[in-house]
């Protein structure tokens, strides 16, 4: 149904108004130095906003994996669990997970910046996992662990690097990780209590 002319004429000025306006926030946000929560008309009606202006190329990565093994030696076989959006496996491709916000992915990225940001969350966290929490698994991408839980768990920290092409070429690999150092030592379901 059709409102009157005069409110379709303001709708479509509007609309044509915004579309205009809209050019500098777009651009802005493809150039390599965005400005966020900036205002780029006086009219303030488009602008940009964001927690952070770009992702970066480097960071740093807490990768949790478990074991059955019932005691831990050097020999000790860790199966990392994958997230749906965080680095992991080196081979995986980042994915596209716009619009969505992955949350767990998104507090293990702040976990990784700061351990004292993890520290009420985190070992439940695990705990869960040596469950095999059907809630907390459905917001993993893989769960290594599907028959049983696993006995101990442990999260390393490691440093993401995107490959450069010659590397990309070279291995397939999307992502160089090396390692930082232990974030959380092996631990059984009784130490995460």
């Amino acid at each position: 149904m059709a409102g009157p002319l005069w409110f379709m004429v303001i709708v479509l000025g509007v609309g044509a108004l915004v579309v205009f306006l809209s050019y500098w926030p777009t651009k802005n946000m493809a150039s390599p130095t965005q400005s966020m929560n900036a205002s780029f008309n006086s009219l303030h009606l488009v602008n940009t906003y964001g927690a952070f202006g770009s992702v970066t190329r480097e960071r740093d990565e807490v990768i949790v994996e478990g074991t059955l093994d019932t005691t831990i030696t050097s020999a000790t076989e860790w199966r990392e669990y994958e997230f749906k959006g965080k680095p992991g496996d080196v081979r995986r491709r980042p994915p596209q997970v716009a619009p969505y916000h992955l949350r767990l992915d998104w507090l293990m990225w702040f976990a990784a910046l700061s351990p004292a940001y993890a520290q009420g969350w985190f070992m439940p966290f695990l705990a869960k996992l040596m469950r095999n929490d059907r809630p907390m698994l459905a917001l993993l991408r893989k769960n290594p662990f599907p028959d049983q839980p696993p006995r101990y768990v442990r999260a390393t920290l490691y440093h993401y690097r995107f490959a450069t092409r010659a590397e990309r070429k070279q291995s397939g690999v999307f992502w160089v990780r090396s390692y930082v150092g232990e974030y959380v030592p092996p631990v059984t379901l009784q130490h995460t209590s």
